[in-house]
């Protein structure tokens, strides 16, 4: 063994570490537990401005439903890139309505991270309108689980990053 060699198991370990970061970056986990995620709680704010239109204005109640379909139209295309990604294909879309229209612009991150904004208002929004004690039993499981799918998978991104850094 030379000086130059890697200490043992540095092969194996580094082959692990490339693996996990794979998963990590994968269509299938990042629309697991961030596409899809956003897509609930944007179908829940949605729903929320519908409820609240009649009591406001009809805007409102507009509004809900242009936040809906765009909620439901991003759930299809996360599911779309799952299903490209498990077949092992390149996906024709976006994760994202916004980053969609990044794609014209050449800049689809901006634009993806447009979307991250939008949704992390949506939610402050939530919580702080009081809407969040509006949800139905259903939905409020439904928004438990997007913020403990969301949150525990961030989690554990930068828990590997930190150990991986440390190697």
């Amino acid at each position: 063994m030379s000086p130059e060699d890697p200490p043992a198991g540095t092969c194996l370990y580094r082959q692990e570490s490339d693996m996990l970061q794979r998963f990590f970056t994968r269509p299938l986990f990042l629309s697991l537990t961030i596409g899809i995620p956003f897509c609930i709680f944007k179908l829940l704010f949605g729903i929320s401005l519908i409820r609240a239109g009649p009591g406001m204005s009809v805007p409102v109640s507009a509004f809900g439903y242009t936040v809906t379909v765009w909620a439901l139209t991003d759930l299809m295309m996360n599911l779309g890139r799952e299903l490209f990604d498990i077949l092992n294909r390149p996906a024709p879309c976006e994760y994202c309505t916004i980053a969609q229209a990044g794609r014209f612009f050449h800049m689809p991150m901006v634009f993806l991270a447009i979307d991250t904004l939008l949704t992390f208002i949506i939610i402050c929004t939530m919580l702080w309108s009081g809407w969040i004690a509006t949800l139905t039993t259903s939905e409020k499981y439904l928004w438990y689980a997007a913020t403990t799918l969301n949150l525990i998978s961030l989690s554990l991104v930068v828990l590997y990053s930190e150990i991986r850094t440390l190697h």
